[in-house]
């Protein structure tokens, strides 16, 4: 068996053997990761966490530079999702970014679909990506005309509360937090309009944004049912 085999085959016992390592360690790192976010923790449990992360590191770091070694065209899986994703991961801890991205290790878990070759997730995946591409152009329309919705949401609660409330609608920019709040239809609440205008205005950006959710959902329904039909024969 070569290294090719062992690290992207899943037809041998050694290639599955491989992938599940990786995928544990994966695992590992995440909790790890995890329970350095605690309050309070001593520093012996993070000088353990710290040899964790060394471990789990020095071993990515050698799996992404077989990867690179065995790749058919290293260019392009260096610049590939699971290239970019492998690289993200281990990168911070070689430079000192101060941007901790350990947390994109769980985009690797993608690659358990291909070492147990769960045909029905995969397939799914493929119909969904199928869709995004049948709709794209509707979607970009549909970001470009949000984006405008919460710009003139911003310009609009900003002249209806800016006198009554300067702490909370002092700019445009203050506003788009609520704005955007509002037309997703969350509503944390922390941030509100007390003027009647603003609440009147408050109530159409509301009803704008029952649109800004059911629009996005209506489009992606629809092409995955037409690429449902496709796949069928319909």
């Amino acid at each position: 068996m070569n290294i090719k085999q062992l690290v992207e085959g899943t037809d041998t016992w050694a290639g599955k053997a491989f992938d599940l390592v990786i995928q544990a360690l994966i695992f590992v790192s995440l909790i790890s990761f995890s329970i350095e976010t605690l309050p309070d923790l001593g520093n012996e449990s993070r000088f353990w966490l710290y040899v964790v992360e060394v471990v789990t590191v020095a071993i990515f770091t050698i799996e992404y530079g077989l990867r690179i070694l065995v790749a058919d065209n290293r260019l392009r899986f260096i610049f590939s999702f699971y290239g970019l994703v492998d690289l993200t991961a281990i990168l911070p801890f070689y430079i000192s970014t101060g941007v901790d991205l350990r947390a994109v290790r769980v985009l690797r878990l993608f690659r358990v679909f291909r070492v147990f070759k769960l045909l029905r997730y995969t397939q799914a995946i493929q119909r969904f990506k199928d869709a995004f591409n049948e709709i794209r152009e509707e979607l970009v329309l549909y970001l470009v005309a949000t984006s405008l919705m919460i710009f003139l949401s911003s310009v609009g609660i900003y002249y209806f509360e800016n006198e009554a409330q300067p702490e909370n609608f002092g700019s445009v920019f203050h506003c788009l937090w609520w704005a955007i709040v509002t037309l997703t239809t969350v509503g944390y609440g922390d941030v509100f309009p007390i003027t009647v205008g603003g609440r009147i205005f408050t109530a159409i950006v509301l009803l704008f944004g029952i649109g800004t959710i059911a629009v996005p959902a209506g489009l992606l329904a629809a092409a995955l049912t037409k690429t449902q039909k496709k796949k069928n024969g319909g």
